[in-house]
């Protein structure tokens, strides 16, 4: 098959799936919150029993990270994801508040589509396929064509365990013949209500141009401030433990480190400790050539690598335990690679005088990437901390806790999410830990509680209070309607500057 044909052969796939999307969530639309439940709860139980050999299967095919952080992130996004959701109430009569007369009602939006991303492609999937179908949607996928065999695993285990409980066939469903010309078929299609996107940038711009609303996890570049009050040795053994989780793939992953200068040695003597090895000018030099393309893209060479393997890649002799690679750096540019997100056990290390400081740098760090996504600081001091929560341009700050666990709300009570929205600060829809509550519209309803004249009484009597002191009849003070008020207001208004009636 020639790729023209390749192209034509993806797009006519494209809205087949759209299309039989539409028609099952007609189906789901009409399920209650009940019959939902019970299909979540048996994909939940069944992938779950995969999640080692789909980890497995990940990591052969994409080369990217570790098996067994993949094992663990997958039991996140079925069995921990699952038991968080499972009380939910999504759809139908969300909220009542009897006091008030009013309604919420959960009403699904529709046909979802979504790209997962190469270097979570397991549980990512899981994740946006128990959220959809929890809150009513239908969803199609767009797998990663670095991931496409395991993401196909994960969607018919995922599909079958579905329409055993009920599920109508088509409510989820995945391109086979991958194009990109397939993937903006997809976007593009009338009947597509949202765009969900995890780590696939190069189709971000398509998305936009689709004119539907898109969720856009983006890019990470949280910086981790170790501020003079902190439990130094328990924030270094965090941040360790974070960036080398699955060997620094996750987008909520500490990218540098800000320390104040007078605990700055203590700083660099606990990373050596635990598995930190400074760089050298020239091997930050060295290093520094492979972290992107000349188009600016990410090399995927590097993704995911070991700090072991990255050494070997510029011929660096370093000790057998290194967990992370370091290099010192001062200033922050859209042209220095340490200044960016970095998809490998790699931190740059910057020193400030005092919090202050740390606080701007920080701030130059999310502004050059990562603007609206994340950031971590290490403190016992409730003053810095929230000053810091108030001033930074992202949507999560962690405090004194691994960013990579603690965003995806591993560590902390965060939505446990793999799709972590932006804001507006990054260009995003939504600024929260994606969850089924932002894949439905919200209907309100409301009783009529009071009449126009309980609103316009007392808007008479000011009015007739004031015509009283311009001159104005009692006549010219009556108010039969809405129309008859603007009128006097406008009556008044022109006796105010002085014009004549």
């Amino acid at each position: 098959m020639n790729r023209i044909d390749s192209d034509l052969l993806s797009v006519q796939e494209a809205r087949i799936l759209v299309e039989n999307a539409r028609e099952a969530q007609k189906v789901l639309a009409a399920f209650p919150q009940e019959k939902l439940d019970k299909i979540v709860e048996h994909m939940a139980k069944t992938v779950v029993k995969y999640a080692k050999e789909l980890a497995v299967l990940s990591h052969e095919e994409t080369g990217f990270g570790k098996w067994e952080d993949k094992f663990i992130k997958n039991v996140f996004a079925s069995d921990f994801l699952y038991k968080k959701i499972r009380d939910m109430k999504v759809v139908g009569i969300i909220g009542e508040d009897k006091e008030k007369e009013t309604m919420d009602i959960g009403v699904p939006v529709g046909v979802i589509v979504a790209l997962p991303p190469s270097t979570n492609p397991v549980s990512t999937t899981i994740y946006k396929t128990l959220l959809a179908i929890k809150s009513g949607n239908a969803i199609v996928f767009s797998p990663h064509p670095k991931a496409k065999k395991t993401i196909a695993k994960v969607l018919d285990i995922l599909i079958r365990a579905a329409e055993q409980r009920g599920m109508p066939p088509g409510a989820i469903g995945y391109l086979r013949t991958l194009a990109v010309e397939g993937t903006a078929a997809l976007m593009n299609h009338k009947d597509t209500s949202l765009i969900l996107i995890t780590g696939v940038p190069k189709m971000v711009r398509e998305a936009y141009t689709s004119g539907k609303p898109t969720i856009y996890g983006g890019p990470g570049n949280g910086p981790a401030f170790i501020e003079r009050s902190a439990d130094i040795k328990k924030a270094v053994a965090d941040i360790i433990v974070s960036r080398t989780f699955d060997n620094g793939i996750v987008s909520a992953s500490e990218q540098s480190i800000v320390a104040e200068d007078c605990i700055a040695d203590e700083v660099r003597q606990e990373l050596r400790h635990n598995g930190g090895y400074f760089l050298s000018a020239l091997e930050s030099e060295r290093l520094s050539k492979y972290f992107f393309r000349r188009d600016g893209s990410l090399n995927p060479e590097i993704v995911g690598k070991s700090a072991i393997d990255l050494a070997r890649m510029i011929g660096a002799s370093i000790p057998e335990d290194t967990k992370v690679l370091i290099s010192e750096q001062k200033y922050v540019s859209p042209t220095n690679p340490f200044s960016r997100e970095k998809l490998c056990p790699v931190l740059a290390f910057y020193v400030e005088k005092d919090w202050m400081n740390a606080c701007e740098k920080c701030i130059e760090l999310l502004v050059n990437e990562g603007r609206g996504h994340t950031l971590v600081i290490h403190s016992k001091n409730e003053k810095v901390i929230k000053e810091f929560a108030l001033k930074k341009p992202v949507s999560r700050v962690l405090v004194n806790t691994p960013a990579t666990l603690g965003g995806i709300g591993a560590t902390t009570n965060l939505f446990p999410a793999l799709t972590l929205g932006c804001g507006a600060a990054g260009g995003g829809l939504t600024s929260d830990n994606i969850s089924p509550m932002n894949l439905i519209n919200i209907r309100k309803v409301g009783y009529g509680v009071r009449q126009l004249e309980d609103i316009t009484s007392g808007v008479r009597a000011e009015v007739g209070t004031a015509a009283i002191g311009t001159g104005c009849s009692a006549k010219q003070v009556s108010i039969d309607s809405v129309q008859d008020l603007h009128e006097l207001l406008e009556a008044l208004l022109k006796q105010l500057n002085g014009e004549k009636i």
